[in-house]
């Protein structure tokens, strides 16, 4: 089974930069994007053969995440129940036969870390919802999670120890996650790879002279580990700030 990630920062300006083809070409199972910066009706996706869900924030223009899949899920929930982690459309949970598949687009604390007590909140209760969802059957989680874990996900981690998406506060609950039972895919088949990246900056040269951040994941369960066959980060692909993630595991 191969399972697509992708934030693609407006999924209507995306479309206008080659999403369809990309799409097409890659010919995944299951494709997640993040930010879909759109409402219901805004959009007309021509997806042969998917099944589309969409999770649309409240507020125009902002956020929202959506998912693709060949194959019709079980059930579908938005949120996580409340009207907190619904009005920002950031979280999809699918649950299919054998596993649930959760796409998310976490919040940024924001430069200033204003954000940086509700982005810690955030992330405790998908901990939770995560263990929960992991004790019936194995879980993906995937998307855009806002954190840069280690040294090397980052070009340069130490001016940038402190800021938005590299605190000691935000590592230290991908920590966490990955010490309840789940793991890195990525990182389970290039542990010590530096120089791959997801985001880069729209500063110029930034992209060409790759400094960038790897913030775009597929979590699995350590049940699915056995399971897993590549991982890869698909960093040609433009359209977007990010890059496509792909995960390709045996069901």
């Amino acid at each position: 089974m191969k399972l697509v990630s992708w934030n693609v920062n407006g999924l209507r300006a995306c479309v206008n930069k080659g999403f369809l083809d990309y799409f097409k070409e890659v010919n995944a199972d299951i494709f997640c994007v993040q930010e879909t910066k759109l409402q219901e009706g805004q959009i007309n996706l021509e997806l042969e053969g998917y099944h589309q869900y969409w999770n649309y924030a409240v507020k125009k223009g902002y956020s929202g995440t959506a998912v693709f899949t060949k194959v019709e899920p079980i059930s579908v929930r938005y949120g996580l129940g409340d009207e907190a982690s619904q009005d920002e459309g950031r979280i999809l949970t699918l649950e299919f036969e054998k596993f649930y598949l959760v796409n998310v687009y976490t919040p940024n604390s924001q430069r200033d870390l204003a954000r940086l007590g509700y982005r810690l909140e955030w992330e405790d209760r998908i901990i939770s919802h995560l263990i929960d969802l992991d004790r019936v059957k194995p879980v993906v989680l995937c998307g855009d999670l806002n954190v840069a874990h280690r040294e090397m996900d980052l070009k340069n981690p130490k001016s940038n120890l402190g800021n938005s998406g590299f605190t000691v506060e935000e590592r230290g609950k991908m920590t966490t996650l990955l010490e309840s039972g789940f793991l890195d895919s990525y990182r389970y088949f290039y542990p010590e790879k530096e120089g791959a990246y997801t985001w880069w900056s729209y500063m110029a040269k930034v992209r060409e002279r790759n400094i960038g951040w790897r913030i775009d994941y597929f979590i699995v369960s350590e049940k699915l580990r056995d399971s897993l066959l590549t991982a890869d980060i698909h960093c040609e692909v433009m359209g977007s700030d990010h890059c496509p993630v792909v995960l390709e595991f045996e069901m």
